[in-house]
């Protein structure tokens, strides 16, 4: 691993922060986290702990992902990781990771017993695939249980503290098991190199292209019609987003790393936010 200077700038360790936090993945799942709070009927101020209670407990996973890959990562010259770059010192990743997961519990407290279940189990799984999960073969079991449980974060904070409809976990689940073997893909080899052998890797790259964008449909197919719809516009948007899947899949089967697939997965995922968007009658 690469040498780490004693001292670090206060601006280069927020920057290498944030940069070591997953933001991608981290921005996103706040985003649906609290849209769902919103599509649930909660208050505002209740929104925003739901918000800040799933900030958190992904800063806490991103930031302890970096750490305890850092030496992996390291080995394999990843240069985008300021961890194993030397731009982050150890000691300032770990003490952020520990904060994060401090406020997490804070904050899911404030939301009442049922919904701080539900918001540290989704951060429990994270933790659970960073230590040791992402290299066996249920490196899948971690994202479909935290984004199967996702929706119950949210409702189980109202006020008559109830579970989602069984439809909306359901398609958690499955957008979670697409998102991991999509986030995996580009990095299967150097995975590989390290001694990293989760369910994606024994899939293989072709495989976990054509099966992620699969999954998703599926994940669109249930919240499209898992509160009973029968309109004409839900079988003409399944259509579509049928037709976008497979366009996906075989861009993905012909090349896993082509980035027609990944702009067919972001299609798919922003037409999943969507329609949650439009079932908030139903989420429970």
């Amino acid at each position: 691993m690469s040498s780490r200077p004693e001292s670090v700038h206060p601006r280069s360790v927020v920057r290498a922060l944030a940069l070591s936090c997953h933001p991608v993945p981290t921005v996103a799942v706040t985003a649906v986290g609290t849209g769902l709070a919103v599509l649930a009927g909660l208050s505002a101020g209740r929104v925003a702990l739901v918000g800040l209670a799933v900030l958190a407990g992904q800063l806490s996973i991103g930031w302890s992902n970096d750490r305890i890959d850092a030496a992996r990562d390291a080995a394999v010259a990843r240069a985008d990781k300021p961890v194993a770059a030397g731009a982050l010192p150890l000691r300032q990743v770990e003490i952020a990771a520990g904060a994060a997961v401090l406020v997490c519990v804070a904050v899911s407290l404030l939301l009442g017993p049922p919904a701080a279940v539900a918001s540290l189990l989704v951060v429990v799984c994270g933790w659970a695939y960073n230590l040791g999960l992402k290299a066996s073969v249920l490196s899948f079991l971690p994202y479909a249980v935290a984004f199967g449980t996702l929706p119950a974060v949210a409702t189980l904070a109202r006020p008559d503290r109830v579970l989602p409809a069984g439809w909306a976990m359901v398609a958690g689940a499955l957008f979670g098991v697409a998102a991991h073997l999509a986030n995996v893909l580009p990095d299967l080899a150097a995975d590989r190199a390290t001694g990293v052998r989760g369910f994606p890797h024994v899939l293989g790259a072709r495989i976990c292209a054509v099966l992620a964008p699969a999954l998703l449909f599926v994940s669109s197919a249930v919240v499209l019609f898992g509160a009973g719809r029968t309109a004409g516009w839900a079988w003409a948007a399944a259509a579509v987003l049928a037709g976008v899947a497979v366009a996906g899949a075989i861009a993905g089967y012909r090349r896993p790393t082509s980035p027609w697939l990944f702009r067919c997965l972001i299609v798919v995922v922003l037409a999943d936010v969507a329609l949650f968007a439009v079932s908030g009658g139903s989420l429970v």
